[in-house]
């Protein structure tokens, strides 16, 4: 999977230079990510490993030992999209279950030898798992070994459940003190009172101070990248949505005042790319790249629906304002309409052709926008799907922030933030400036400030009322 939401759009060119930004920042940091990987790692063995005499071995658990390394060496050719040799190990269900030879590939308790330990340590590379890949290191296959040994149990709450979600939510690596190069801007979000603009980072999100720019606050123990920011509505809560492209997505719930993880959300397969509070309720819809909606309980923090109707990552997801109504956006060139209390599929909208980026609800909840790969902003209506105006970009348009005042804001990849009238279905500002592709936007009503972030790791804000910029820095610590 492609690093951002609209990569699948992306030349060559910036996707490599994307990933060699991550190379250095990574390489600036491997030494303390590899402390503190460690560190957690004795941390949850401790906790784990509890009764256990000081001269024995700790018990393999298959959610802390195995299934990690199943799911960073095995699934991406051994799940449901892609079951070679009739293998699924994507779920402990499937992992018990023989392939196509008929073979089952674990094993009784007490038998050291079975199908999956031999297909890790056979010298024949043509049945040796991964393939194509470098063989398991000993100590990863010391680990499979002693749990088939121990009889192969399964320690998670649901043998069905993906191992993406079976895994115990990590403890993050560290973000480096000091970033070798930006990173794009693909999330935002003002502080409540305004002083602070938040920016996505690696394993992080970065506070900045709106009145000069300088960097005043950040906050770890987040996903490597991040797609979306949101407050809770009463301002107590951050939420992140992101993870690591084609294996995990996840939604982390920040105590603003302190900074400290309070609950994980919401996981998936693959990154979540969207966020939304419900209007005077308390759940929290989740947009991902694994084709899937996940409604969540704030109160409980378990996800309570699972909304399945896109065939293609979710980009994009809205409440209408009375949170009768759930919108989604999604790269199979929908945008959909739900019934908030039910989950029901009530319209879908076709118009763009191409990928939808970006949607929301306006006031009336009677008509919805959308934003995507066919440079236009679209207007429909909610209740039939039918197209209503479009508005010409100039290039493609991603998430929408709304104005709330009879306009929304729609960052778009020509370099500009456009301000369309919602009276006239036109664009009434321009905002300029920005070096590269504008991919993420956010606006403050007190000051009536509007900021955008950029593909080459910049950041401006303008004053609404004139188009004048503010203030502009590179977002890298």
């Amino acid at each position: 999977m492609n690093p951002f939401r609209f990569c699948d759009r992306l030349p060559s060119l910036p996707v490599t230079a994307w990933l060699l930004v991550l190379a250095l920042v990574i390489s600036g940091s491997m030494a303390r990510d590899s402390a503190a990987q460690e560190q957690a790692a004795q941390e949850q063995g401790a906790h784990d490993g509890a009764g256990e005499t000081p001269d024995s071995e700790p018990k393999v658990s298959f959610r802390r030992d195995v299934a990690p390394i199943l799911l960073e060496h095995c699934v991406a050719c051994h799940s449901a999209k892609k079951a070679e040799g009739g293998y699924r190990i994507d779920n402990f269900g499937e992992l018990s279950k023989p392939g196509d030879s008929g073979i089952a590939m674990l094993t009784g308790p007490g038998e050291e030898h079975g199908e999956l330990l031999r297909r890790l340590i056979t010298d024949d590379e043509s049945e040796r798992m991964p393939a194509e890949s470098e063989p398991l290191s000993g100590e990863q296959i010391s680990l499979i070994r002693r749990w088939l040994v121990d009889g192969g149990e399964f320690d998670g709450p649901d043998p069905e459940e993906a191992l993406a979600f079976v895994i115990p939510p990590p403890r993050y690596p560290d973000p480096p003190a000091n970033y070798p190069a930006a990173v794009p801007v693909t999330a935002m979000a003002f502080s409540p009172d305004g002083n602070l603009l938040l920016v996505g980072g690696y394993h992080e999100v970065l506070a900045w101070n709106v009145s000069d720019g300088s960097l005043a606050r950040r906050i770890p123990n987040l996903t490597q990248r991040i797609f979306s920011l949101g407050f809770s509505p009463d301002g107590m809560r951050l939420a992140v949505a992101g993870g690591e492209p084609g294996r995990s997505g996840e939604v982390r719930l920040v105590d603003w005042a302190s900074g400290e993880v309070t609950a994980v959300v919401g996981r998936s397969a693959d990154v979540a790319l969207d966020l939304a509070f419900r209007p005077d309720t308390p759940q929290l819809a989740i947009a991902a790249a694994d084709s899937l909606i996940r409604i969540v309980d704030m109160e409980t923090s378990e996800t309570i629906r699972t909304l399945a109707s896109h065939a293609d990552w979710v980009t994009a997801v809205a409440w209408s304002p009375d949170g009768t109504r759930l919108v989604s956006a999604s790269r199979d060139k929908s945008a959909k309409v739900f019934d908030s209390e039910t989950g029901e599929l009530l319209s879908s909208y076709q118009g763009h052709g191409a990928a939808v980026r970006g949607v929301m609800v306006l006031a009336d909840g009677q008509h919805g926008l959308s934003t995507g790969a066919d440079n236009q902003l679209h207007r429909w209506e909610i209740s039939g799907g039918k197209r209503i105006a479009t508005v010409p970009l100039g290039g493609e348009g991603y998430h929408l922030t709304s104005g709330g005042d009879g306009f929304v804001v729609v960052p778009v990849a020509d370099k500009r933030l456009l301000r369309i009238d919602l009276s006239k279905n036109a664009v009434q500002q321009a905002f300029s400036g920005l070096s590269d592709w504008a991919l993420a936007s956010a606006w403050h009503a007190p000051t009536n400030r509007l900021a955008a972030g950029d593909y080459a790791g910049r950041v401006r804000i303008w004053a609404l009322e004139d188009s004048e910029w503010v203030r502009d820095w590179g977002a890298q610590p």
